[in-house]
């Protein structure tokens, strides 16, 4: 293997039937024969994730391997699922650490506190933290709480949660765990947040709610308020949760007003009982919100704007590569037909520059402020 004393950033995928193949053919892709300083490594659910590891570490040397498993992979390639993304970067200017914290032991919270520790290790002008997390564990806004606390405002947060329970940091693979990357460089670094959705009038107030469960809205069951919104929408008149959402597959976004804008959530169940509704992230009580409604257009050219948001924040300086975060909800959202739209969206975007990414549960992206979780939203970390 040769190194280089330039900068670079590489991405690598394959769709080989066999794990260890497919880890191998994506990494060697991206490594091309250089020292990388940091491998990412993403994959979805059919292969064998120890495998996959197996495969990339013949490639990736003494690097920091990072990943895990979510709803399909992408880069400039194309988006798959069932098939290995790999990017890497290396060359002078790069500092990188990693550590892992296990959840079920610690807690969301102290577990994204514990695996922000690495940035520690970092002493560098640009730095950014990456977290993986577990997306099925319970309160996955606790862990970006617990990384803000150890970092504060300064270190800009990016990110995504895994869709099965699989984390990987070296050789491992983690459950249920956040895997913390520190990263650190000589030139700038910048994260783009976008993702199309637009407002549907009027907002509503979440008078009553516990955790990622919403009781009321205005004073009255969720279930209900959202059941006579769809009716007035003309996309129907559902008279039960499974019906309004379609046993999980139709998902309602929700914008929860923040000081910085607005964080995306998605709503995909209710109970006829207690006339309730819920998603995977936490909806305080007290919150404005509002239902949002998108065209598939509009969503792709959400795509293009996280895009251009990150390579914007490098301050004029040329994009590297970039490591892109996308919702599996969008996924599910835009269809086959769409899903290649955005793809084409952000090497438009790009030109030749290489990206990789994960479709994920959940996004991470915070540039201030102290909340960061995001979900049926783009986050893209563009490197100089």
């Amino acid at each position: 293997m040769s190194s280089t004393s330039e900068r670079w950033f590489g991405a690598g995928h394959s769709t080989a039937a066999d794990s260890a193949k497919a880890g191998g053919e994506a990494a060697a892709q991206a490594i091309a024969g250089r020292t990388p300083a940091a491998v990412f490594v993403f994959t979805s659910g059919g292969h064998d994730a120890v495998a996959v590891l197996a495969g990339v570490r013949a490639e990736a040397g003494d690097a920091v391997v990072v990943g895990g498993v979510g709803l399909g992979e992408l880069t400039g390639a194309g988006a798959t699922e069932h098939g290995v993304a790999v990017a890497a970067l290396g060359g002078p200017g790069f500092t990188v650490c990693a550590r892992a914290a296990g959840i079920a032991g610690l807690g969301a919270r102290a577990a994204g506190a514990e695996a922000a520790a690495a940035m520690a290790e970092i002493d560098a002008p640009h730095t950014a933290l990456l977290l993986v997390g577990d997306g099925t564990a319970l309160g996955p806004h606790e862990i970006v709480r617990g990384a803000y606390s150890v970092v504060g405002a300064a270190v800009p947060l990016v990110g995504g949660l895994t869709h099965g329970r699989a984390q990987f940091l070296g050789d491992r693979v983690l459950a249920g765990s956040v895997v913390g990357v520190a990263l650190g460089s000589d030139r700038p670094i910048g994260i783009g947040i976008a993702h199309g959705w637009r407002r549907v009038e009027p907002p509503l107030i979440v008078t009553r709610s516990v955790g990622e469960r919403i009781y009321e809205l205005d004073g009255e069951p969720a279930l209900d308020v959202l059941l006579r919104r769809a009716a007035a929408s003309g996309a129907g008149a559902p008279g039960t949760a499974a019906e309004l959402f379609q046993d999980g597959v139709n998902l309602q976004p929700v914008g929860l007003a923040r000081r910085s804008g607005l964080d995306i959530r998605s709503l995909h169940a209710g109970d006829d009982e207690e006339r309730s509704v819920s998603g995977t992230a936490e909806i305080p009580q007290g919150a404005l919100v509002w239902l949002m409604e998108a065209e598939r257009d509009e969503l792709v050219r959400g795509a293009g704007d996280a895009i251009g948001a990150a390579t914007a924040a490098l301050g004029g300086a040329e994009p590297l590569g970039l490591l892109a975060f996308d919702c599996g909800g969008r996924k599910l959202t835009l269809g086959e037909d769409g899903i290649a739209a955005e793809v084409a969206a952000m090497r438009a975007a790009l030109g030749d520059v290489p990206f990789a990414g994960l479709y994920t549960l959940g996004e991470i992206a915070r540039v201030r402020g102290a909340s960061g979780l995001h979900q049926l939203t783009l986050v893209a970390l563009a490197l100089a």
